[in-house]
């Protein structure tokens, strides 16, 4: 059995020290859990984006900071995403943003 792992004080702002990783080209990640469904926090630069990708299981996003868009809108902080297995999207951030991200299972992506 697992432990239980917990992150006080992880909103508004203590999530701004935890250690991120490089992920994508101006994106970067900070795992919270891994093992299914995986957690963690992306974090775009102004102008980072993440090409066009299928989900194949739930994906949720929650955004903290700045906003983020894909192709189906614009959402801004306090946005809350729900990716169902089989959507397809992409996804940037015109201005920088940070997200709170579960994912079921891996994406593939299609670009």
């Amino acid at each position: 059995m697992a432990d239980p792992k917990g992150f006080p004080a992880l909103l508004p702002e203590g999530w701004q020290a935890l250690p991120f990783q490089p992920f994508r080209d101006g994106v970067e990640i900070c795992m919270l859990w891994q093992g299914g469904p995986d957690v963690a926090l992306l974090r775009y630069a102004p102008g980072a984006s993440v090409p066009r990708h299928r989900h194949t299981g739930l994906e949720t996003i929650l955004v903290l900071t700045g906003s983020q868009s894909d192709d189906n809108g614009r959402y801004g902080a306090g946005s809350l995403m729900f990716n169902p297995a089989g959507s397809e999207h992409r996804v940037w951030s015109e201005d920088g943003c940070t997200v709170l991200i579960q994912w079921e299972k891996p994406v593939e992506f299609l670009e």
